[in-house]
């Protein structure tokens, strides 16, 4: 009976390192593939994962298991559809997730017809999430994205645009394990990767200087840093009638609606919650950024992480950015469903509600949510499972 044939995406880390042993170990016919995706190295901070010692340290797993090994240079494609987004959103104002993006668009899509196109049946990676089936209201099977066992460590949220068709076609070998349990494999099996910290920063860079990077094609400007009170009139309670979508829209302010306090070099280069970099001293509390305004070249900061100006109790979906992994659980205009979700990756789940209407869909959190910022993901789930996902308008 013939194996069946599984690409691994070898990154040189300790977790797609051990998934690519336990595939060994389970039979599969196991090949290791490491992504090559940047050249640029003058904004990658020294030391902080190069991607030449993650392909030598790649390539010594697959040695060590015995495994075909190789490299593929990705870069143009993650230019593409990475690098340029990225760019364009922050020009928007916007604050994209490159890691979430990483994953739609380059390891499940450009990865996996690599994979397929070399005789694959299944592509794996090192991820802590875990897969899952089941039969719909259909009666039609359903692929199902769950969490990893190890709630510390769950990244099914970097997962969250994964369709079914890619589902189908990936495994995820660490998911139900710890991360204390992946490094006693690797130790034990004496890999190179076994205490080799985990990588920080853009997916497949490494750790970089994000100012550096935006700089490369987002020219400073300066600008005007406007502190607004927290007695400002779009503070007061919510009156009973006020529908979702007024709740979810951002707070937007006027320069004459607070105080000057000091000068940026660009609106673009910050982000809703941003602490650092401004640069403004003197003041009782910590000023955050509250708001952004690339069109005026405006930010809006407020005192303290308290400040009324950082949380809001719902936001909004675009039509064309609702992503759902169940589809047959999607809900149609008028609908609504109780959910759990969350707006960042290792943000503990909240408890909320969809609301789908034509102008798009509305998340409502029975919390209030600080610094919901535009361009991130929110995805939401049932109990351990994730449903679906969408862009923060």
């Amino acid at each position: 009976m013939k194996r069946e044939r599984v690409v691994v995406g070898l990154s040189g880390g300790v977790d797609s390192s051990v998934a690519a042993y336990l595939l060994k170990e389970s039979g599969y016919e196991v090949i290791g593939l490491f992504m090559k995706n940047w050249h640029d190295e003058t904004v990658t901070l020294s030391n902080e994962c190069p991607w030449l010692e993650d392909s030598n340290d790649a390539m010594l797993v697959a040695e060590k298991l015995g495994i075909p090994f190789q490299t593929v240079d990705l870069s143009k494609e993650y230019k593409e559809r990475i690098v340029d987004y990225m760019f364009d959103e922050y020009a928007k104002g916007r604050t994209p997730n490159p890691d979430v993006l990483c994953n739609r668009e380059i390891k499940f899509d450009v990865f996996l017809k690599i994979a397929l196109s070399l005789g694959a049946d299944f592509v794996a990676t090192g991820h802590y999430c875990q897969k899952g089936q089941t039969i719909n209201r259909e009666e039609v099977k359903s692929y199902q994205l769950l969490a990893g066992e190890d709630k510390n460590k769950d990244q099914s949220y970097f997962l969250c645009q994964v369709t079914q068709e890619q589902l189908s076609k990936v495994l995820f070998p660490i998911g139900h394990l710890k991360k204390a349990e992946v490094r006693s494999i690797a130790t034990t099996q004496n890999l190179v990767t076994a205490e080799k910290k985990d990588s920080q920063g853009l997916c497949f860079i490494g750790k970089v200087s994000l100012p550096d990077f935006l700089h490369q094609q987002l020219k400073p400007k300066m600008g005007s840093i406007i502190e607004i009170p927290a007695s400002h009139p779009a503070y007061l309670p919510a009156q009973e009638f006020q529908s979702v979508q007024e709740q979810s829209y951002k707070k937007r302010y006027n320069p004459e609606d607070g105080v000057l306090v000091g000068e940026h070099n660009g609106a673009h280069f910050f982000t809703v919650g941003q602490r650092k970099g401004l640069g403004v001293g003197g003041k009782v509390e910590p000023l955050f950024v509250i708001d952004t305004d690339v069109s005026r070249n405006t930010i809006y900061v407020g005192q303290g992480k308290q400040h009324p100006g950082l949380f809001r109790e719902a936001l909004r979906v675009d039509p064309s950015e609702i992503h759902w992994i169940r589809t047959d659980l999607s809900i149609s205009t008028g609908e609504t469903l109780e959910v759990l979700a969350r707006i960042r990756y290792r943000q503990p789940l909240q408890k909320a509600r969809l609301f789908q209407t034509d102008e798009g869909l509305y998340v409502t959190f029975e919390t209030p949510q600080s610094s919901i910022t535009s361009g991130q993901f929110v995805a939401w789930y049932h109990d351990n499972e994730l449903l679906g996902s969408g862009v923060i308008s």
